[in-house]
């Protein structure tokens, strides 16, 4: 039996504080752009409110009052809404071509990102899956085979476009609950050495993704062309010191880092507000990270559980993959950071898997 009672107030009160931060931080790295491109110096601020943050916050709300068990009801449609859409993006006049990749959907005069969806979507069907055959998750025939299948179908959609970044984000996800629901180490092992394979694959077949693992093992090469990210980025953060250079003064958002409210966020906010300030925006993730995975243990049945950990993994991982090729201990990905990046979907999409949270920690076993 499980009783409903209110909502875990600390963790809320952490998306929001993330969600708060993350908007500061996007206010100021936002500056130089939206002068530059638009001549109003709010104008990616003011979008990323209007059209991810409010949206995002109307959803939260939804998520939070429908039960939970109810995405594991209707986890197949959603999964096929979000592989159509994912078909959608690939289809010309369409889906919209940006700088070598088909990856969002013009609605209007705004656009969408269906991979986002398709995160949450397949995560829900595989929380649902995995709790229909948690007797057999260690069956090679009826676990392991059948989730290798599956996968390497979603990620085909994601490699079409191609969106690798999101790829291993929502992987290493999806490998993580699948070893949390009971997969056995000679799987996970197993699975690794595929993975390693396929990526190898991908890195041969495309000079640029080559280039870039070239930069990361020697970030001077080429430092005025494929190296030019990740050099301005590391001047970035060094430049912010431990202090930081103060809220605003960031000098590398003013046209030499690219993508300053992109995926090189966080090198603005380590200028700006320097070590200190980077290793609290980093305690707080894994505070949030923590008590999500602390709620979604009290979850009275298995799916809960699952559904729970899954959106926390797609998070987290995708934070901390973000920072990591940053600060270049990692290759440059291209994706976002959670809460702080700019982006309407991933706004939208995350604060509604926060209300998902926020609905399972209702429940009490």
């Amino acid at each position: 039996m499980s009783k409903t009672s209110s909502y875990d107030s600390v963790f809320f009160t952490l998306s929001i504080l993330l969600l708060i931060f993350g908007l500061f931080i996007l206010a100021s790295a936002s500056l130089g752009i939206s002068v530059s491109q638009f001549g109003y110096p709010y104008y990616y601020f003011l979008h990323q409110i209007i059209f991810g943050i409010l949206p995002g916050l109307i959803l939260l709300y939804v998520t939070y009052r429908v039960p939970y068990v109810l995405w594991r009801t209707y986890a197949l449609p959603i999964l096929l809404l979000a592989l159509f859409l994912m078909f959608l993006v690939l289809v010309p006049g369409i889906g919209i071509y940006y700088g070598g990749a088909r990856r969002w959907i013009a609605l209007g005069s705004v656009t969408f990102q269906p991979a986002e969806f398709l995160k949450f979507a397949y995560v829900a069907y595989l929380s649902a899956w995995l709790e229909s055959k948690a007797k057999a998750i260690g069956s090679f025939k009826f676990g392991f085979l059948p989730f290798l299948i599956m996968s390497a179908f979603i990620a085909s959609f994601l490699v079409l476009q191609p969106d690798i970044g999101t790829l291993g984000v929502l992987l290493i996800s999806v490998l993580a609950l699948f070893f949390l629901s009971g997969g056995n180490f000679k799987q996970m092992a197993l699975l690794s050495v595929i993975g390693l394979v396929i990526i190898s694959i991908l890195i041969a077949i495309a000079p640029y993704r080559l280039d870039r693992l070239k930069v990361f093992l020697n970030s001077s090469h080429d430092p005025q062309g494929k190296g030019y990210q990740i050099n301005q980025a590391l001047i970035a953060v060094g430049s912010g010191g431990f202090w930081g250079r103060g809220f605003g003064l960031s000098r590398q958002k003013f046209s030499y880092l690219p993508e300053p409210i992109g995926d090189s966020i966080f090198a603005v906010a380590a200028e700006e507000i320097g070590f200190v300030g980077g290793i609290l925006l980093l305690v707080l993730f894994l505070l949030f990270f923590l008590r999500g995975i602390w709620v979604t243990r009290q979850a009275p049945d298995l799916f809960g559980k699952l559904l729970g950990a899954g959106i926390l993994f797609l998070i987290m991982f995708q934070a901390l993959i973000n920072i990591s090729a940053i600060v270049g201990l990692l290759p440059l990905t291209g994706i976002p950071l959670p809460f702080v990046s700019y982006g309407g979907t991933a706004s939208a999409i995350t604060l509604a898997e926060v209300g998902i949270i926020l609905n399972i920690s209702k429940k009490r076993p």
